[in-house]
């Protein structure tokens, strides 16, 4: 395996720690465990969402946020505030209803599971 840019010793001792790398299990198993595709798992993410635990000091943050974002764009017309305001509103109603659920007793769809 020899590159021919190594002196003799130093591509000795490269070889070395190849054979022992390639002898490590744990590290092949947790090379081949690793996804080869690209870009979020579709599962993964609706998993994560539904886990979501929003805090109520949170959604009073985003909903502030969301109503000056809301009054700036109606007072300016300036589109990123309008566009900004588009993208907050919707995650404010999510984490908004997730959280009232919560505070209800309600577990979710599952029936309290």
């Amino acid at each position: 395996m020899s590159l021919g840019r190594l002196p003799e010793h130093e591509q000795h001792i490269l070889d070395e720690i190849e054979r022992s790398l390639r002898r490590d299990r744990r590290l092949n198993r947790l090379l081949r465990g690793r996804r080869t595709r690209r870009g979020p798992d579709p599962k993964r993410f609706a998993a994560r969402v539904a886990r979501c635990d929003p805090r109520g000091r949170t959604v009073a943050l985003l909903a502030v946020l969301s109503a000056a974002l809301m009054v700036t764009g109606l007072v300016t017309a300036a589109p990123w505030a309008m566009w900004t305001f588009a993208v907050v509103w919707p995650v404010v109603v999510f984490l908004g209803f997730r959280l009232l659920s919560r505070w209800s007793g309600d577990a979710g769809p599952s029936g309290g599971r």
